[in-house]
């Protein structure tokens, strides 16, 4: 087939629903499909999802991407994959998985990270490259031995989500190794699984897969959920790596030094850069690009405070979600930059950087008479904002000064909140055109077949489409006040917020 007659897929696993996007060899878009997919929290702070959840997801999505396309299957001729690091789906010995897959923005294993962090912190650096926290593989399962030693003795095979997503259309059991360093038992230096790292959880180097480039064909579609997506038997299937990389990757960020922040269910700035720097305030990955790494920080709650916030308090009976978001966005757009002195920490399932802290609370602070409806979601949207430039202020210590970034992710859909982030952070903004993860794994599918030749050879549609944001000085001016005292009230609010549990525990332990 002429590569100009081919599709390639993308597929991506968010922590609130899965998207598909097939673009052709040029980079445009030309069919999308999604599909909800549920997070339960059935204890404060945790986060897990039923993979099974995820295959219904996708025999849901692909077809409608297909459709939209044309509804001609036959075009397809490579597939890819994307999704959050470190959340990991395990598998007992026949094949069976053995609990809901824990997210990377569960907190519970807040225990054994501080415990990890004590015992062993300087080693886990040196070797994985990065600060053990709840976010990563490690502490997850170090937590399941704990918690749940039925289910850790029954620990055969661990997949990264995306390679278990993936499985379910080939059968492989590989990973790349971007996923590789977010599981936190991978030896970055030794290249290889690391039995210190994996002790530490205990569990064997067998039970994790072989690591290959992310743009690897580790097999083709077969079986029954291939045809259930409407996929043809034999399509090449690239193994696909981290959601966060490849949306920097599809953005355009090629080259060290070049920024991009996100905006969805995490917020997140990362910069790309020639070598890894290991860290225990940024977190180091390597980039979907060969030969290049990227740095990267984030905060645990943003398009999903928007949601909570919208289905708590601005959901009305027969009005869809989009509809809300919608009213909300007016609201907010009619209130003044400052929120009339209303603050929002963003803490709604505690905190990454900067503080790592998953004992943190979100609050508004600074409540009035006057203060209305419209003033609570410009307040969330700045206090996003604020957290964001918490993280950037971060890659500024370590010698990675940021003047400029991409913006990408869900959130870049209202108008309003990339001004406040341009003008919070005081840089140029650029929003490109398609800026999510499944469009760039979608063009790593492309790179993966050899339809393109390599990375440099990318297209990306019309980079015309793009947006430039530049920021406000008035604005900036203001926000740089106003950041001071967000991060004077945070400081304030901590020692409170880390004593409500232990009260709460005393009372609950006395009924």
């Amino acid at each position: 087939m002429p590569a100009d007659d081919m599709l390639f897929l993308g597929i991506d696993l968010g922590a609130g629903g899965l998207k598909a996007t097939l673009v052709d060899a040029a980079g445009r878009v030309c069919g999308t499909g999604s599909a909800d997919v549920l997070t339960a929290t059935p204890h404060p702070g945790w986060s897990e999802q039923d993979p099974a959840l995820w295959t219904r997801a996708m025999v849901e999505a692909v077809p409608r991407a297909i459709a939209q396309a044309g509804g001609k299957p036959e075009r397809i001729a490579a597939i890819s994959f994307s999704a959050g690091a470190h959340s990991s789906v395990l598998v007992g010995e026949g094949g069976e998985v053995l609990r809901p897959a824990i997210l990377w923005n569960d907190q519970r294993s807040g225990a054994e990270s501080r415990e990890l962090d004590e015992a062993h912190g300087d080693g886990i650096l040196a070797v994985g490259g990065n600060r053990v926290s709840p976010t990563w593989t490690l502490p997850q399962l170090a937590w399941v031995a704990r918690h749940e030693p039925d289910v850790h003795r029954r620990i055969r095979r661990i997949y990264v989500a995306k390679d278990w997503l993936r499985s379910q259309l080939t059968g492989d059991w590989t990973t790349d190794r971007t996923d590789a360093v977010g599981t936190l038992f991978f030896d970055i230096d030794g290249d290889a699984w690391s039995s210190f790292l994996c002790g530490l959880a205990g569990i064997s180097v067998d039970f994790l897969p072989p690591v290959v480039e992310p743009s690897a064909r580790v097999g083709v579609t077969a079986g029954p959920v291939a045809s259930a997506c409407g996929l043809l038997d034999g399509i090449a299937v690239i193994c696909g790596t981290s959601d966060t990389s490849v949306e920097a990757f599809g953005a355009g960020a090629g080259a060290a030094g070049e920024a991009t922040v996100k905006l969805a269910t995490a917020a997140t700035v990362s910069v790309v850069a020639a070598r890894g720097r290991p860290s225990r305030t940024l977190i180091d990955y390597p980039y979907v690009v060969p030969g290049l790494w990227y740095t990267i920080t984030g905060t645990n709650s943003c398009a999903s405070a928007h949601k909570w916030l919208r289905d708590r308090f601005f959901a009305r009976p027969g009005e869809s979600g989009h509809a809300a978001f919608e009213r909300m966005e007016a609201a907010a757009a009619a209130t003044q930059p400052g929120s009339e002195g209303l603050l929002f920490h963003p803490y709604l399932n505690g905190e990454r950087a900067p503080h790592w802290d998953p004992l943190l609370r979100a609050d508004f602070l600074g409540i009035t008479m006057r203060h209305e409806g419209g003033h609570f979601v410009r307040a969330l949207y700045e206090g996003i904002a604020f957290s964001l430039r918490d993280c950037r202020d971060l890659f500024a210590g370590e010698g990675l000064p940021i003047g400029a970034a991409r913006l990408v992710g869900g959130g870049t859909k209202s108008r309003l909140w990339r001004q406040i982030v341009a003008d919070v952070l005081g840089i140029e903004i650029r929003v490109p055109e398609n800026n999510d993860a499944s469009y760039g794994v979608a063009l790593l599918a492309a790179v993966g077949s050899g339809a393109v030749a390599d990375f440099s050879a990318v297209r990306r549609g019309d980079a015309g489409a793009d947006a430039l944001i530049l920021p406000d000085p008035a604005r900036t001016t203001l926000y740089d006040d106003l950041f001071d005292l967000y991060r004077q009230s945070q400081a304030a609010m901590a020692g409170i917020y880390h004593s409500i549990p232990a009260i709460l525990a005393r009372h609950e332990a006395a009924r």
